[in-house]
């Protein structure tokens, strides 16, 4: 007993930070194989995408305010718009004057209009979003997709979360823990400071923590050798090997010394509004970090913006949520072509859910939520450039075309990604668990290029 007791003293206080990156974010190396098993199972056709940088707007966009135009028909005034649109780009793609540096990329984009959700709850929904589920603790999609595929750099983690709000955000749920998110800052957090928390260890020279890892690595291994089959502990000791060498990789990728002037203007890190609803979440930062990590083979990377959840002030609250989201997105889709990334990068962009529109000159400024039709865009990865698919009411109160429900972008996002929704799972509880949950989803093949 003493032995264990000091091993997990030692795990727990050491000073290098491998011990707490060990715990965090691979527990389980032991089912490592079950990623490779899973991915062989899965992969029933050629991937499209490598990986998925998703930009998450939570709190509900606006979506007849930024890319689902409704003018007013007919005689009487009904909801729609409140902003000038404009047709963009050789596809004429209808996009919001709040978001020129956007609209630049319109024939990038691949617009869904007809999404739906099952409620109008944030919660709820957003956790739909994620994992599937409303209500109960399920893996991300972050998290399956690294289960299927792994990482393409085994000194990185294959799932990173930015800013992010919730752990259910990047929760690996009954999925090994090994496929859980890093998070790298918490909501509200200056992101300037924001790091994968312990990975430094700069008190010490790389030499030392070599040596404080072996002594805790030959603890580990006698230990072992008592528990012989033990795939939890074996897993233990691969994870901190893999902590150690995230101490070389994931700080220089943080540091962003080495990028000119001209990058941080265009991608407006540092400038951070606060109004309203929208609040500050350095955006710019978050977006120029999702560049340099998917360069660097991170599988799945989340960036979070939280300010959309605009009941009252509208026009006001989401100028400043556009103002703060568009230049950066703009400078993450230049990059990435920029850089070769576009062609095998699946872009996300959405929330859980829309807004009804404002019906001009009644003298409101207020909305509310709606999940019966909203809009999510996509871009690279396979899909469509300038597309529009999917269609909402006159109102936009609805989705009425090409109706496309979260189970079915999850079960499109997996396709993309060479992945089949309905083989990649992990039994739990007695059944087998997905993504797409145990109901009929659809691949919406319309979407591909």
């Amino acid at each position: 007993m003493t032995a264990m007791i000091s091993r997990r003293h030692m795990l727990q206080s050491a000073s290098c930070g491998f011990g707490y990156l060990a715990l965090q974010s691979s527990l389980c190396q032991g089912t490592l194989h079950a990623g490779t098993q899973a991915a062989a199972l899965a992969a029933t056709n050629p991937a499209r995408a490598k990986r998925v940088i998703f930009l998450c707007m939570s709190g509900g966009p606006a979506q007849m305010d930024t890319f689902d135009y409704k003018p007013q028909m007919g005689n009487k005034k009904h909801p729609g718009s409140a902003v000038a649109f404009q047709q963009r780009g050789d596809s004429g793609l209808w996009v919001s004057e709040l978001l020129p540096e956007t609209a630049k990329y319109a024939d990038r984009l691949c617009v869904i209009n007809g999404m739906h959700a099952d409620t109008g709850n944030h919660a709820q929904s957003f956790l739909q979003l994620h994992t599937g589920e409303r209500l109960r603790k399920r893996p991300s999609m972050g998290s399956w997709i690294s289960y299927g595929l792994g990482s393409e750099n085994e000194n990185l983690p294959s799932f990173i979360s930015l800013n992010a709000a919730k752990p259910s955000v990047y929760s690996s749920a009954f999925l090994p823990t090994e496929y859980a998110g890093t998070p790298i800052g918490t909501n509200g957090e200056n992101m300037s400071a924001a790091t994968i928390r312990d990975i430094s260890g700069d008190h010490l020279p790389s030499s030392v923590k070599r040596q404080q890892l072996d002594f805790v690595q030959q603890m580990n291994r006698q230990h072992a050798t008592q528990r012989s089959g033990d795939k939890h502990l074996e897993g233990v000791i691969e994870s901190m090997e893999l902590a150690f060498r995230m101490q070389s990789s994931a700080p220089e990728l943080l540091d962003l010394s080495n990028e000119t002037e001209a990058t941080l203007e265009r991608y407006r890190v540092g400038k951070k509004l606060s109004i309203g609803t929208c609040r500050p979440t350095d955006f710019g930062r978050q977006c120029l970090l999702a560049r340099r990590f998917a360069e660097a083979g991170v599988r799945f990377i989340e960036l979070n913006h939280g300010g959309w959840d605009q009941h009252k002030n509208h026009r006001r609250d989401l100028k400043a949520n556009c103002e703060t989201t568009d230049a950066p997105i703009a400078a993450l889709l230049e990059d990435l072509t920029a850089r070769g990334l576009m062609d095998d990068t699946l872009v996300v962009w959405g929330g859980e859910f829309g807004r009804p529109g404002l019906t001009p000159d009644d003298g409101k400024d207020e909305t509310g939520h709606n999940a019966k039709g909203f809009t999510f865009w996509l871009a690279g990865g396979g899909v469509k450039s300038g597309y529009v698919h999917g269609k909402t009411s006159e109102t936009g109160a609805r989705a009425v075309e090409g109706k496309v429900h979260f189970r079915d972008l999850h079960a499109t996002i997996l396709n993309l990604m060479g992945l089949d929704h309905r083989a990649l799972n992990f039994q739990h509880e007695g059944r087998r668990h997905q993504l797409t949950g145990p109901e009929e989803a659809k691949v919406v093949t319309e979407l591909f290029a």
